[in-house]
C-alpha cells in the first residue's frame, strides 16, 4: 500500500480539531511517541542559545575577606561600607546582566581573591 501524501494532507485540512486531536493520540499510542517532546526540546535549546546576560553571584567570601571586599568595590563601584555588607551577606549577586566575557572576568577576580562565586 503506497501512501498518497496529497490525500492525507487534504484529509487533515478537512478534519475538525477534535478529529485531529484523536489522530494525534492514536499515532502517539500506536508508535509510542509523544508530539510535545520535540517542541519542548527545541524551545529549550532556543532559549539556551539566546542567553546573553549573566549574573555573577558571590557564594562565599572565603578566608581573604578584605581582598574580596576590594574586588567587590572595584566591580560594583560601591563604597567600603556597602561592599563589606554585600560580602557579609553572601550569597549575593555582585553584578547583574553582565556580558559573558565580563562575567567570566569578575568570576576570575573573585576567585583570585579567595572567594567562591558562580555565574548564573
Amino acid at each position: 500500500m503506497a501512501l498518497n501524501i496529497e490525500d492525507i494532507i487534504a484529509s487533515v485540512k478537512e478534519a475538525t480539531v477534535v478529529e485531529l486531536n484523536d489522530l494525534v493520540k492514536a499515532i502517539e499510542e500506536e508508535f509510542g511517541v509523544t508530539a510535545a517532546a520535540p517542541v519542548a526540546a527545541a524551545a529549550a535549546g532556543a532559549a539556551a542559545e539566546e542567553k546573553t546576560e549573566f549574573d555573577v553571584e558571590l557564594t562565599s567570601a572565603g578566608s581573604s575577606k578584605v581582598k574580596v571586599i576590594k574586588v567587590v568595590r572595584t566591580v560594583t563601584g560601591l563604597g567600603l561600607k556597602e561592599a563589606k555588607e554585600m560580602v557579609d551577606n553572601a550569597p549575593k549577586v555582585i553584578k547583574e546582566a553582565a556580558a559573558k566575557a565580563e562575567a567570566e572576568e569578575i568570576l576570575a577576580q573573585l576567585e583570585e581573591a579567595g572567594a567562591s562565586a558562580v555565574i548564573k
